[in-house]
């Protein structure tokens, strides 16, 4: 639906349009409607989250409480379809037996502590930056949780609405992750070189896409774009061995040194541009974070 639709409706339409974006909290909706119009699509999720921020303690803990574990083997009929699409993304619905024991774990730990369940923007973190978190938090005290549940809240609601919504002043939730190589011999851009991208877990190597460079030397599209960057870990293959020993003009590269080059490096900004260059001999190689 658009916003100028969304502006006009009735407040019940209103509320079927968008009501479920807040976890079985139509009641979030209803408030937002009578704040309306929106000029925005992000004036929307605030008033939304106001009017989340704003409600009596025991209906905004209630609301936190209302939230699914994560990993946990409850009925699918027990989730929204955002939670099942939100976890299942991540793998969590199909955990292994000792992934499950672990999250099991964590999630007991958590709400013997503070009494609602662990929240966090499933689609803004790898599973192991999740475990990280977990533990991390569960050494916070209850109010500084109880806040920080609402800001993970604001990011889960706010990739919804994102989703749901379409009109001027949508809100930022997408990152983009590019690359590009030059060929130092040749003094140029770097075309044919083939690469692949991993996510890198604790116990895990996953592949994620794999690309070949333009005239330009670039990924075109962008590795990832169109979403949030999962903070984690990651890896990018280049095989640069093959693309000296093939290019045109043929490289000297009787004694070339390099095949593949990994570049390990971390995101933290989901919502960010990270571009991971490399500037390449068959000899040596320099890599950095651009712009």
């Amino acid at each position: 639906m658009t916003l100028d639709q969304l502006n006009r409706a009735s407040p019940e339409a209103f509320v079927a349009a968008i009501g479920e974006a807040f976890e079985r909290a139509p009641w979030v909706a209803q408030a937002a409607a009578r704040k309306r119009p929106f000029r925005t699509v992000a004036d929307l999720h605030d008033a939304m989250m106001q009017a989340v921020r704003q409600a009596p303690p025991a209906r905004r803990l209630a609301f936190i409480a209302g939230h699914p574990e994560l990993g946990s083997r409850v009925r699918r009929a027990d989730l929204t379809g955002h939670s099942q699409h939100e976890q299942g993304s991540l793998g969590l619905d199909r955990l292994s037996a000792e992934e499950f024991e672990r999250f099991a774990r964590l999630n007991a730990a958590y709400r013997d502590k503070f009494g609602f369940p662990f929240i966090i923007c499933v689609r803004r973190h790898t599973r192991d930056s999740i475990l990280r978190q977990f533990e991390r938090r569960l050494g916070n005290d209850a109010e500084s949780e109880r806040a920080r549940a609402l800001d993970e809240i604001a990011w889960i609601t706010r990739l919804r609405i994102a989703n749901l919504v379409e009109g001027p002043g949508k809100p930022s939730t997408s990152g983009r992750l590019t690359s590009h190589v030059l060929d130092l011999v040749a003094g140029g851009p770097a075309q044919g070189v083939h690469l692949s991208l991993y996510e890198i877990g604790t116990s895990a190597r996953g592949l994620l896409c794999e690309a070949v460079t333009d005239a330009a030397g670039r990924t075109d599209p962008p590795l990832i774009a169109e979403a949030p960057l999962r903070i984690g870990t990651y890896e990018l293959a280049f095989r640069v061995g093959a693309y000296f020993a093939h290019r045109q003009p043929p490289a000297a590269t009787a004694t070339g040194f390099l095949d593949v080059v990994p570049v390990r490096f971390s995101i933290a900004e989901p919502e960010a541009h990270y571009h991971v260059p490399l500037l390449v001999t068959p000899w040596s190689y320099t890599t950095y974070r651009g712009s």
